[in-house]
């Protein structure tokens, strides 16, 4: 790999509809945390979220791409140099406007919010992408009726057993339990879990013990706290805790619409991304998991934080502020879970930051 001498890599999901490069490639300095630019690739329009997987080519690694558009798409791509090359055919995922992709079981999945869909392609032996097989379509609507008159599948991923995948969608206030086939890629509905009408769950992230899952939503600024039982499949609702002070809006007093959440790797802090209130809310966790409680919020570094990842060492937070065009790293203070600003690069339209 062409990156800088003992520093790892970052990749940066933009909207080139608004201005992006696409995929930029970074150099994180380990001590700092700073990024440097390596390069970009605009090969995959509107590439609004990324995920890591392996492949048999150079260097193992293949990252994976949405492409949030119309008619919506997926790609892998090589990453054994610093401009990223397609692996394979970027694929149809039959369904429009992919917000998110996640790895499970051989098989790359997609939450197409446009279509309240959910599809699985097929992770080939070098890594890249078969044509999509199952599309699983949500059914149902909200209470919010300018964002909730049908399904918007916003975010799908693995539960910790790696034995079921879950799909938030905003339209339905719900969370899906599927079961995936290994073999064949069949998608099968296990259950669903309705949350409280009008909330709009976004994103959901799990405790690193496994038993509790914490649901981010964007049409009220709310966490739900969830039971998780892996061994039944079955997601519990048993709390809701604010992650904005009360009386607190967005920018010029309008609404503000939470957008990632993610929880510390020893679980005791939890962290939310809040648009137009352009803050990180942070969350103490008491022992179990299951008591969420607001600390403080502090400046995004920008404007419109789409996007709330923790580097791979737990010490740092990085915010991709869509609107500003910016993405901002803050160290973590270990002790009382609260980020302190460290530094920024700019970066048109990002929506999105993994880590190699």
């Amino acid at each position: 790999m062409d990156s800088s001498n003992g520093a790892g890599r970052a990749f940066i999901g933009s909207f080139t509809s608004a201005g992006g490069r696409g995929i930029t490639v970074a150099a994180v300095d380990q001590e700092t945390g700073a990024l440097t630019v390596l390069g970009t690739t605009d090969v995959v329009p509107d590439p609004s979220y990324l995920a890591l997987g392996r492949g048999t080519g150079p260097g193992g690694a293949v990252l994976y791409a949405v492409s949030e558009t119309e008619k919506g798409a997926a790609a892998a791509l090589d990453i054994s140099h610093d401009v990223l090359r397609p692996l394979g055919d970027i694929r149809p995922v039959e369904g429009n406007g992919p917000t998110h992709l996640a790895l499970a079981a051989g098989h790359v999945v997609t939450a197409n919010y446009g279509s309240g869909s959910v599809t699985v392609l097929p992770v080939l032996a070098d890594g890249s992408l078969g044509a999509a097989g199952t599309v699983l379509t949500h059914e149902g609507s909200g209470p919010v009726t300018a964002r909730q008159q049908e399904p918007h599948a916003h975010q799908v991923l693995p539960d910790p057993s790696g034995n079921w995948v879950l799909s938030v969608d905003l339209g339905t206030d719900s969370v899906r339990i599927c079961a995936l086939d290994p073999d064949t890629g069949e998608l099968r509905l296990h259950g669903e879990t309705v949350l409280r009408p009008g909330t709009g769950p976004r994103h959901l992230a799990f405790h690193p013990a496994g038993a509790h899952a914490y649901v981010l939503n964007e049409l009220e600024p709310t966490v739900t706290v969830c039971r998780w039982d892996a061994a039944a499949g079955t997601l519990e609702a048993v709390g809701e805790t604010s992650v904005l002070p009360a009386g607190a809006s967005g920018g010029d007093g309008g609404q503000s619409y939470p957008s990632e959440v993610v929880v510390a790797h020893d679980g005791r802090f939890l962290w939310a991304a809040n648009r137009g209130h352009d803050s990180i809310s942070v969350l103490a966790l008491d022992a179990t998991g299951e008591q969420a409680s607001l600390v403080t919020t502090v400046s995004c570094g920008g404007h419109w934080p789409r996007d709330l990842a923790l580097d791979p060492s737990g010490r740092r937070l990085y915010a991709a502020n869509e609107r500003s065009g910016n993405v901002a790293w803050f160290a973590v203070d270990p002790a009382t879970g609260i980020p302190a600003p460290e530094g920024s690069l700019d970066v048109q339209a990002p929506s999105c930051v993994i880590f190699a």
